[in-house]
């Protein structure tokens, strides 16, 4: 249920969004008495699934979820209609319009998106707030990936800042050290300040995904426990806390979770405390280093979190900051992936994309993963690449400042080079999904 889950919100996210991109640029173009023969959800080669007209637009819903699109009249797109181009051009045709029109339109999709991404983010605000877990206030310090122990950083360090600059969350320190690709961590060590040097190899180490550097330590208590699991069968109860396992003392989650994989297929003694009493029980560890007991991983059960609430007129400002912040957050990732070693193969498509969503429906996750994305199909689409908005926009320029069209040959051309390049890049990061996939 957990990947239809996911499934069903990557669609709905895609669903809204390219109605949305397409809007922005259906709008003007009406505006602008341009004629727009198609509006379709999702591409429609050789058949459709449903589609109406309604004045000189088909509506319609494709079957291929890769995306959408609108065929405006007179326009060299991805459609290469070469038939309509060689008509002389009518007054209802984009090739028609003023160059500022056509920019407008053309600038229309990518506008929509920010929007949505600012209205989407206020939405959030203005309804959930903003909760987080303060590096100061992660009182047991954090636990360590094997990456973050080779770095120098070890279990109990509290994280003080990056690069010298205060953390205010603690989830923040993996994207602050890579998309900054930052030098340095400072932590508090022993009552001391201690400095962590971060080097290229460390952050090339760190885009492939398997790192998280560091999380806040918290106990292990159990708050579920499956029927004839080895947990169950031992007498292991929710409420207990695991404090020990194979005489190991294990104060952390992240202890117990270490220990149980180093002891894998083997019967070990688990130390529980009941109430004030420490109870030993003994059974054998699963194949997968589990015992069969669901976990509390609610922060907020063992430190104060910071909450920040936002009235609907305080959300408005804070979305449109939120949507600047994550904007330029992305685009330091896009420049991550061509100067880190190693950062291009890490790239992934739609089933990565698909992953990040909750394997159960979370609306507020859904809708931040939602204006996320709205912000990175805006910044894709401007890319100078034909075939996409950008590589439109810089024909137009060029024809705004010169006064000159390019030839109609060049435009279609460079359309032919553009949707190679996409389809180059589309066959690219979704086959580094499936080589993952794979080598699991």
């Amino acid at each position: 249920m957990g990947v239809l889950t996911q499934a069903a919100q990557l669609i709905l996210s895609l669903s809204i969004l390219v109605v949305m991109h397409e809007l922005g640029h259906f709008i003007p173009s009406k505006l602008f008495k341009t004629r727009v023969e198609k509006f379709y959800l999702f591409f429609d080669p050789w058949f459709s699934l449903f589609k109406f007209k309604k004045g000189d637009t088909e509506y319609g819903l494709g079957w291929l979820p890769l995306g959408g699109y609108v065929k405006i009249s007179g326009m060299i797109d991805e459609s290469l209609d070469k038939e309509q181009m060689k008509l002389p051009p009518q007054d209802w045709e984009f090739r028609s319009k003023p160059a500022w029109q056509r920019l407008i339109i053309m600038l229309g999709g990518v506008t929509v998106n920010v929007l949505l991404a600012m209205a989407i983010f206020s939405m959030v605000l203005c309804v959930w707030g903003e909760e987080y877990l303060p590096a100061k206030n992660a009182t047991y310090g954090v636990a360590c990936d094997s990456l973050a122990y080779q770095m120098g950083l070890k279990d109990g360090d509290k994280i003080l800042s990056v690069d010298n600059k205060p953390i205010e969350s603690i989830d923040r320190v993996f994207g602050d050290v890579l998309i900054n690709k930052a030098k340095s961590i400072q932590v508090e060590r022993d009552g001391q300040k201690v400095e962590i040097s971060v080097t290229d190899d460390d952050l090339s180490e760190m885009i492939r995904g398997k790192f998280h550097l560091v999380q806040a330590r918290y106990p292990l208590d159990v708050i579920a426990v499956s029927p004839s699991n080895p947990a169950a069968e031992a007498g292991i109860q929710v409420g207990d806390r695991v404090v020990s396992v194979a005489n190991t003392p294990t104060p952390y989650r992240q202890d117990v979770t270490k220990v149980l994989q180093n002891n894998r297929n083997l019967m070990v003694d688990i130390g529980v405390l009941r109430g004030k009493d420490t109870l030993m029980k003994k059974l054998t560890v699963s194949d997968a280093g589990t015992i069969g007991v669901g976990i509390n991983t609610d922060v907020r059960k063992y430190f104060q979190t910071q909450v920040i609430h936002y009235s609907f007129l305080e959300s408005i400002p804070a979305g449109i900051s939120k949507t600047q912040e994550t904007t330029i957050s992305y685009l330091k990732q896009i420049k991550v992936m061509f100067t880190v070693k190693g950062a291009a193969k890490e790239a992934g498509g739609f089933l990565s994309i698909g992953k990040a969503y909750n394997t159960s429906w979370d609306w507020q996750s859904f809708w931040a993963f939602t204006a996320f994305l709205s912000i990175m199909l805006a910044v894709v689409n401007l890319l100078p690449i034909p075939a996409l908005d950008g590589g439109h926009v810089v024909f137009l320029i060029y024809e705004i400042i010169t006064r000159r069209k390019p030839h109609e040959k060049v435009m279609e051309y460079a359309q032919y080079a553009g949707m190679i390049i996409l389809l180059a890049l589309i066959l690219f990061t979704n086959g580094n999904d499936i080589i993952r996939l794979f080598s699991k």
